[in-house]
């Protein structure tokens, strides 16, 4: 098993020559709590930038980035111009999508995803642009044929109009496959040092009450091509053993966790187990015991109290939450689906079922 492991992390890292740089849009209408417009910019997988219409100008969310503006200012004050003006443009579009839709009243969230795919071995590039609205697919840009995909019937109006439009649909083209390659190529030279290197986890044991399953949480590692799991007499097992998903933080990091359920194992044989962590491109393992000593709890007497250790736990996930929350829907995009499955987005259950109790259907 640990050879296999192996062998799938050393296929990531041989197969790490596409390149990918994503934006993510959204606007909202009618939700106070929440910014009316927000950017997140993801590069490599990895967050570089941030943005919504409460912030003067973008945030860089990376040092590469931040030495980019510093010695190419211009190429900064364009991202910062054309962040300001889709606003306006996604506002016109939604606007677009309500008379067409029939849904003129209540709550709207519009979702977009743009971003392109290069293949540094073969040369390929491939992009994408996929709209999401009220929780639902809406509409594709086919880079191919340079004309649009209705994902639903409320769409087709929409389809029939932007099909019209072929000057902007063959903006949209050149933009997908020359400017955003070109731009992910100049990014490359200055994420390089960044995207190469490995920030090994900090692990600790945690429990919520003497019951519950005793979780081995990593986070702080780098980068997120990573396994985690228990073993006992040196076996890896699987029953009783809850894998979670990786998460990133805020900064650019990653998290991780696995529990076990402790119900039926006896104290005097928790020696016997521990969980260990791998990270690609590191060698040595990080293996921590099953201690009862070590394990931090929030409850009683009993195990070490680290309410700080928690809520900065938190805080990283509520972090990453809301730079997530504008893509809270996208997961509803059918194509953006096939091609992030290898990289599952985070999850919409919570966006779609506020949309659709806030817009009932007629």
């Amino acid at each position: 098993m640990k050879t296999l492991k192996t062998l799938l992390l050393l296929f990531q890292v041989v197969s790490a020559v596409k390149h990918s740089m994503r934006f993510y849009f959204t606007l909202c209408s009618g939700l106070p709590n929440l910014p009316e417009f927000t950017i997140v910019a993801d590069f490599e997988e990895v967050r570089m930038g941030y943005y919504d219409s409460s912030m003067k100008a973008p945030e860089a969310r990376h040092d590469w980035l931040r030495k980019l503006m510093e010695e190419d200012p211009e190429h900064w004050e364009r991202i910062v111009l054309d962040s300001m003006r889709y606003q306006q443009l996604l506002q016109g579009e939604t606007e677009g999508f309500k008379q067409n839709s029939s849904q003129t009243a209540g709550v709207h969230i519009t979702q977009q995803v743009l971003g392109c795919e290069w293949d540094e071995e073969s040369d390929r590039v491939d992009g994408w642009k996929q709209y999401g609205y009220n929780g639902e697919d809406f509409i594709t840009f086919n880079l191919q044929t340079e004309t649009w995909i209705a994902a639903n019937p409320r769409a087709e109006a929409t389809k029939q109009e932007w099909d019209r439009n072929g000057a902007n649909n063959g903006f949209w083209k050149s933009f997908l496959t020359n400017v955003c390659p070109t731009w992910m190529k100049m990014y490359l030279k200055y994420a390089d040092m960044f995207l190469q290197r490995t920030a090994p986890p900090s692990v600790s044991l945690l429990q919520k009450t003497p019951s519950s399953p005793v979780s081995c949480h990593a986070t702080g590692f780098y980068p997120d091509r990573a396994s985690m799991f228990w073993r006992k007499d040196g076996e890896e097992i699987h029953e009783d053993v809850d894998h979670g998903e990786i998460l990133p933080n805020h900064d650019g990091t990653f998290q991780m966790s696995v529990d076990l359920n402790i119900s039926s194992v006896k104290p005097e044989n928790w020696s016997m187990y521990d969980c260990v962590f791998q990270i690609s491109g590191v060698k040595k393992d990080v293996i921590t015991k099953l201690d009862k000593a070590e394990i931090r709890t929030n409850w009683g007497k009993t195990g070490r109290t680290v309410e700080r250790n928690v809520s900065h736990t938190i805080i990283s996930v509520v972090v990453a939450l809301v730079s997530l929350g504008v893509v809270i829907a996208v997961v509803g995009f059918t194509v953006y689906k096939k091609k992030k499955a290898k990289n599952p987005p985070p999850d919409s259950d919570k966006s779609f079922e506020l949309s659709e109790k806030l817009n009932p259907e007629p």
